[in-house]
C-alpha cells in the first residue's frame, strides 16, 4: 500500500473513531448511577434520576408487556385458523384435506409451537 493510502485510511479511522468515544459518554456517580453528562452536571436541579436496578426492572417490564402482546396476537391467529379448519372439516366429510387445508394444519402447528416456547419463556 503506498503512502498515500495509508496516511488517507489512518485519517479517516481516526475521524470515525474519535467522534464517537468523546460524544457519547456517559459518566456513572459514585452510587452507581447512569447519567448521560448534562444531567451528571445538573444534579440537585430537579432532573430524575434512576438507578441502574431500576432501569434494568423497567425494560424487563417493557419486554415482558411486549411479550404478552405478542402472545395474545399469536392466540388469536391460532384462532383463526384452527377455526377455518374445523368449518373445511365440518363442510367436507372426504377424509382427504385439500393442499391448502394441509398448509393451514402445518401454520397451526408452527404457530402454537411458537406460542408455547414465548410462553416458556414469559415465565
Amino acid at each position: 500500500m503506498s503512502r498515500m493510502k495509508c496516511s488517507l485510511l489512518f485519517c479517516t479511522l481516526m475521524c470515525l473513531y474519535v467522534p464517537h468515544t468523546t460524544c457519547a459518554q456517559t459518566t456513572t456517580s459514585p452510587s452507581g448511577l447512569h447519567l448521560p453528562p448534562l444531567a451528571e452536571q445538573s444534579q440537585g436541579m430537579g432532573v430524575p434520576v434512576k438507578s441502574e436496578e431500576q432501569v434494568n426492572q423497567e425494560r424487563l417490564q417493557k419486554y415482558r408487556e411486549l411479550r404478552q402482546q405478542e402472545i395474545r396476537r399469536d392466540s388469536e391467529k391460532l384462532y383463526q385458523l384452527t377455526g377455518e379448519l374445523k368449518e373445511y372439516v365440518d363442510r367436507n366429510s372426504s377424509t382427504v384435506l385439500s393442499l391448502d387445508m394441509l398448509k393451514k394444519a402445518e401454520a397451526i402447528e408452527k404457530l402454537a409451537h411458537s406460542v408455547r416456547q414465548k410462553m416458556k419463556d414469559f415465565q
